[in-house]
């Protein structure tokens, strides 16, 4: 049976970004850590945008770009701090309030690194058909290629694997690291699948 303590985390796993600041820098959470899942390279794309040659979509993700860094926007609208310029990366580190912190993008907080390494598990959660996070790899840690916006890398070529700011390569070759998919749109999961797939890490 799963502890409270298992539980918390999961449900805030399952809430905005600023609670999973909160569970890696929260003193009083209990070490090790059993599970969180969490999936977060952030998002260059508009939501439910029909498909990446399109022109509307290009349109729309400049639009949201010339914006998406100012203070005023960043202080006040949740969805701009998951917002990642891989073209502009430079601009993305010096002005993202939350994702470049959280991913250690900007400096290294080591009680982030060291809260995340605490967990026995951390599973990552692709959604196949997923029409909210662009791109989708994000969920899995992967990413736009730097300086690009068309080829994706996984994880395990990303700089933060490399560096392992987050100690996620460490994790990966003591086999913490757990990559599901499920079909289905953002978030979508079924009970079915969330009980033969979740539970037994909450066990």
């Amino acid at each position: 049976m799963a502890s409270p303590g298992s539980l918390w985390l999961l449900a805030a796993a399952l809430l905005p970004w600023s609670c999973h600041a909160r569970a890696l820098g929260h003193p009083d959470l209990p070490l090790p850590l059993p599970l969180v899942i969490w999936h977060g390279m952030g998002v260059f794309g508009f939501p439910r945008c029909p498909g990446e040659s399109s022109h509307i979509c290009d349109f729309i993700r400049k639009i949201l770009n010339a914006a998406a860094y100012s203070k005023v926007v960043q202080e006040r609208l949740v969805q701009a701090e998951y917002w990642h310029d891989p073209i502009k990366e430079d601009v993305y580190r010096n002005h993202s309030i939350f994702l470049a912190d959280i991913n250690q993008e900007r400096s290294v907080n080591e009680s982030y690194k060291k809260n995340l390494m605490g967990l026995k598990k951390f599973v990552m959660v692709k959604f196949l058909n997923d029409s909210i996070v662009d791109p989708v790899d994000s969920e899995w840690f992967g990413f736009y290629r730097s300086g690009q916006a068309k080829e994706t890398i996984p994880l395990q070529e990303t700089t933060l694997y490399t560096k392992d700011h987050l100690g996620l390569k460490e994790m990966d070759k003591a086999g913490k690291l757990v990559f599901l998919g499920t079909e289905g749109d953002h978030l979508q999961l079924s009970q079915a699948w969330f009980y033969a797939h979740i539970i037994p890490f909450l066990e």
